[in-house]
C-alpha cells in the first residue's frame, strides 16, 4: 500500500486506463497524420489496439506465396483470394490474416471483406504461434468465422477448426505428414501436409 505523505493516509494506486479505439477511428488518425504510417503498416487492430505484427521470416512467406497460388488455382472465380490484407470483423477488430477466401456472390471486392462475407482464414505461424492460438482463435470463433486453418511451423502441422459455437470452434482437426487436409465447407478442396510443410 502506498501511503500520502502529506496526510499520512493511504493512497489508491489506480491501474493505467487502457485506451480502446474504433477502427474507424484509427483510420481517421492516420489520414490526419495523427499515427506514423509505419506504426499504422506494421500493425493490425484487435480488440481497439494498434498490435505490431510478427515479421516474416522465408518460410512464412514461402507458405503464404504457396497458398496462395494454391487457391488462385483451385478456387472459382466467385471466390476472391486476399492475402496479408485487414479483414473488418466489427467496431474494434480488423486484423490482417495471411489468406482470407472470400464469397464474390456477397461481397463486391470493394472495401474489406467481413464474417458473413468470408468462407476461410488461414494464418501461418511460426513466431506467432501463441498469438494466433490464444487471441486470433477465440476472436475468428467470435465473428462466426466458418473455417479457421493454423499453419503450424514450429510442430509441422496443420490445425483446422470449423463449426464456431459460444465463441469457441466445437471441431478441431490436426493434420501432419502425410495427412489430406479436406475443408469441411469449401467442397472439393484439399491439399497434402507434405505440399506445405515437407
Amino acid at each position: 500500500m502506498i501511503r500520502n505523505e502529506i496526510s499520512g493516509m493511504p493512497s489508491v494506486t489506480r491501474p493505467p486506463v487502457r485506451l480502446r479505439l474504433p477502427v474507424d477511428e484509427y483510420y481517421r488518425m492516420y489520414e490526419l497524420g495523427l499515427i506514423d504510417v509505419q506504426d499504422f503498416e506494421k500493425s493490425e487492430i484487435i480488440d481497439g489496439e494498434l498490435v505490431r505484427k510478427m515479421s516474416i521470416g522465408d518460410k512464412h512467406a514461402w507458405l503464404v506465396n504457396f497458398l496462395n497460388r494454391f487457391f488462385s488455382r483451385h478456387m472459382p472465380e466467385s471466390v476472391l483470394v486476399s492475402v496479408q490484407n485487414p479483414l473488418r470483423l466489427g467496431d474494434y477488430d480488423e486484423p490482417e490474416p495471411d489468406i482470407v477466401l472470400a464469397d464474390l456472390t456477397k461481397y463486391d471486392g470493394r472495401r474489406h471483406p467481413t464474417p458473413e462475407e468470408t468462407l476461410l482464414v488461414i494464418e501461418v505461424a511460426e513466431t506467432s504461434l501463441r498469438i494466433d492460438r490464444s487471441t486470433k482463435l477465440p476472436l475468428y470463433a467470435s465473428n462466426k468465422i466458418p473455417e479457421f486453418w493454423i499453419v503450424n511451423i514450429p510442430d509441422q502441422i496443420v490445425e483446422v477448426y470449423t463449426n464456431p459455437e459460444f465463441g469457441m470452434y466445437r471441431t478441431t482437426e490436426i493434420f501432419k505428414a502425410g495427412d489430406m487436409i479436406k475443408s469441411a465447407l469449401l467442397d472439393g478442396l484439399s491439399l497434402l501436409v507434405d505440399e506445405l510443410l515437407s
